[in-house]
Formats: C-alpha cells, sequence, structure tokens
C-alpha cells in the first residue's frame, strides 16, 4: 500500500471525473486494485479515452467487462434466493451491493465490486430463512459463535460467485440506530425479478454504509479511508431520491456518532467534490479526524502513533456504549480509564495489517 498511498489524490479526480494531469499510472492502478475502485473508473476511461494510455483504457475495460459479467450472475443469485425466501414467507431487506443491484439502472450494474450478498432478516425469520437458502443447495460456510455479539450466517454454493450474508440487524452496534428506530420504518419495497425485497431509501443506505465503515469496520479508530464505500455514497446522492441532508443528520445521536458520521461526509466532499452542508463539515474532530486519514494514506508508518487519536472519543464511546447499563442500574466503568490490553492489541495488529479495501 505505500508505494500506492501518493496516488491517492490523482485517483479521486479521476473517479471525479476531471482532466488527468502528470499521472503515475502504475500507481493509480495499483491503488484502484487496493481500494477495489478499479471498475468505477469507466466513466474517467470513456470520457479521456484519446488522452490516457492504450493499456490503462484496455485495462479498466476488461476489468469493468469481467464485474459486469460477475455482477450479472450475482443478480441473477439474488433473485433465485429471494423466490426461495419468499415461498417461507420471508420478505428480506436487501443491504449494500445486495440493494444495488436491485435499486441501480442495469447499465450501472458494472461500476461496483462486490464479493457477496449481504441480505437482513427479522430474529424470527432467520430459520425459515436458512432453510429456503439450504434447500437450493446452500450450506453454511461460517457463523457467528454463541458468545458473539452479532449473529451471522456465512452460506456458500459451488456453482455461485459470492457468497451469502444473512444478518439479523443493520451493520454496527445497535445503539448506533436508536435514533431511526428499526431499518424496516426506512425501506421501501422492490422487485428483482420473480423476487420481493425490501430496499432502504438512499438516506438510510447511507446511515448504514457510514456505520459500518466506521464501527463494525473499526474505520473510525484506525483512521482508514474506504474510498469505494465514498463512491456509492456519491452515487447514491446523484440518484434521482438523493441524499437528505437533514434526515440524516436527525438520525445520528451522539457526539461519538456525529463525529463518526462528519469525518466520513469529510472525506466525500473533499476526496470526491460532493457538496455538504458546512454545519455537517466544519466541527474540530471530525476534521482532525479527516486530517489524520490523509496522514495515513500518505504515510502509512504513522498509522500506529495516530491510534492515541483515540482518546478524543473514548469518552463518548464509553458514555453512549455503556448508557444501557445506567439505566437498569448496573455500573459503568470510569470514562476516562485506559483502554483494556485486549482492546490494544486489536488495534494495533489491525493498524499493521493491510486490509483490502482500505487506504
Amino acid at each position: 500500500m505505500a508505494r500506492h498511498s501518493a496516488a491517492l489524490t490523482s485517483l479521486c479526480n479521476c473517479l471525479r471525473g476531471l482532466p488527468p494531469v502528470e499521472v503515475e499510472w502504475t500507481s493509480l492502478i495499483g491503488l484502484a486494485n487496493q481500494t477495489l475502485t478499479t471498475p468505477a473508473l469507466i466513466d474517467f476511461v470513456d470520457q479521456f479515452a484519446s488522452v490516457l494510455p492504450e493499456d490503462v483504457c484496455a485495462y479498466v475495460r476488461l476489468i469493468h467487462r469481467r464485474n459486469v459479467l460477475r455482477n450479472e450472475r450475482l443478480a441473477g443469485q439474488l433473485e433465485e434466493a429471494l423466490i426461495a425466501m419468499n415461498g417461507r414467507g420471508v420478505t428480506p431487506v436487501l443491504l449494500k451491493g445486495a440493494a444495488m443491484l436491485v435499486t441501480a439502472p442495469v447499465e450501472r450494474r458494472g461500476v461496483r465490486l462486490m464479493s457477496d450478498l449481504d441480505i437482513m432478516v427479522m430474529p424470527d425469520e432467520a430459520e425459515r430463512a436458512i432453510a429456503s437458502l439450504g434447500a437450493i443447495g446452500y450450506e453454511v460456510h461460517d457463523q457467528a459463535r454463541p458468545e458473539s455479539a452479532r449473529w451471522y450466517v456465512e452460506l456458500t454454493r459451488p456453482r455461485d460467485v459470492g457468497t451469502i450474508d444473512l444478518q439479523r440487524a443493520a451493520p454496527g452496534p445497535a445503539h448506533l440506530y436508536a435514533g431511526p428506530g428499526h431499518a424496516l420504518n426506512h425501506c421501501v419495497p422492490a422487485l428483482l425479478g420473480r423476487g420481493s425485497a425490501y430496499v432502504p431509501t438512499p438516506t438510510y443506505q447511507a446511515l448504514m454504509l457510514i456505520i459500518h465503515d466506521q464501527f463494525q469496520d473499526h474505520g473510525y479508530w484506525l483512521g482508514e479511508l474506504d474510498l469505494r464505500h465514498l463512491v456509492e455514497l456519491r452515487d447514491l446522492n446523484n440518484s434521482v431520491e438523493g441524499l437528505d441532508w437533514d434526515e440524516l443528520a436527525a438520525h445520528v445521536s451522539g457526539e461519538l456518532m456525529k463525529n463518526a458520521v462528519e469525518t466520513q461526509l469529510l472525506a466525500l466532499a473533499a476526496l470526491l467534490g460532493v457538496e455538504i452542508p458546512r454545519s455537517m463539515r466544519s466541527r474540530l474532530i471530525p476534521r482532525l479526524q479527516f486530517m489524520r486519514q490523509l496522514m495515513q494514506a500518505r504515510f502509512p508508518a504513522t498509522r500506529v502513533p495516530f491510534l492515541a487519536m483515540t482518546v478524543l472519543d473514548l469518552r463518548n464511546y464509553r458514555r453512549e456504549a455503556t448508557s444501557g447499563y445506567t439505566q437498569t442500574g448496573m455500573r459503568r466503568p470510569g470514562l476516562w480509564s485506559v483502554p483494556r490490553t485486549d482492546t490494544l492489541q486489536f488495534l494495533l495488529r489491525a493498524a499493521t495489517a493491510v486490509r483490502v479495501g482500505k487506504v
């Protein structure tokens, strides 16, 4: 990742559709591959093909063409899974890339590189959903341990190009959804062929995507950027319905979540040129976090020292994550105590690992 980090600005400019200026193409394509954004360069290549190196155009078009074929197969796989679940009385909620397969125009399906199909069902529907998928050849490949705070089941089938990641809750800690309430309150019915599902509104998809990146994937604590998901947020904003910034702000509860959401929106504005209300990109801690993200992307050796920035929000995290304990009369730990040893060890391992899709 280090040798590609200097290409971040160039890659973002290409994704914004800006004319290429003094681009080091090997580093740019390397970073695009690392961040899983190579297919999203197809618009840039089509626009500036006459002034781009032929091998760059050929490579991006090849990856995009193959991704179109792969996502078409994923769409067929998703339709079959929906039909099976519908037959058992289950109408699931489609998350992330699975939602895109239903809502995006067919000609835009190849822009997003995706590895699996994220599907959410209600807790009382989980067994029926697993049984219905088992009836059409799926087998459980992995699942959450009994003591895990988050339930999931990963199902595979030999002939498919991706797995199904079955979940019972929206991504990230449950307390972050205290404001907006249950995901079904923010969904609309949708059809994929003969299968039916619910799809979150663009604004709620954006909320879940930000919570996924910042907390489920620990990006806020690690200072990581997920450029592929920034592109997806931009595309959600450019959709017919677009993003309702006031509604998004209303869904945010607590200082920690506010800081994390605004950090993501700062990146969206600065890197991809999306117009964000000033009130959602002007506070100090999000600006410091975004500066950290840029510094770490360009100088990966700073990732471990910058872990110290977690103290900026450690008090907010402990206050908000443990609020349930105080409501039930249980004692919560001191808000300013040092992170547990296992937490520090986890963050150190994650900060020094190369994680696909992250920079």
